[in-house]
């Protein structure tokens, strides 16, 4: 499995996207897990991360509209998206966190109309 996001698609400005990442277990057990993005033409920037416990942080630039949750049965990672603004499109990976895997999987793509 190693790293598989899911979830993203078009939406309308104001509207909300729910991802999900399935990740092999060696790099989701005893791991924080991260979710990061990549806007067309930038770098790829950090989202937010939840600890094994499930405390959540967040980038200033989401924070209050992204919600981080994880099922660590399923060894998958959620990125609740709310309020979605046109500036959120991007491709969105999740990872290890604070120090990513090298391999990063796929991503899913979030496109928000204005």
């Amino acid at each position: 499995v190693q790293l598989q996001a899911s979830g993203g698609g078009l939406v309308e400005a104001g509207g909300s996207l729910r991802l999900s990442c399935a990740a092999s277990r060696y790099i989701f057990s005893n791991n924080a897990m991260g979710w990061y993005r990549q806007a067309p033409g930038k770098a790829r920037e950090w989202v937010g991360t939840i600890t094994t416990s499930g405390g959540t942080s967040y980038a200033d630039a989401v924070k209050g509209r992204f919600t981080i949750s994880r099922d660590n049965a399923k060894n998958t990672v959620y990125l609740q998206m709310n309020n979605l603004r046109p500036e959120d499109t991007a491709v969105y990976y999740c990872n290890r966190a604070p120090v990513p895997i090298s391999a990063w999987g796929q991503g899913t793509l979030v496109t928000v109309s204005s």
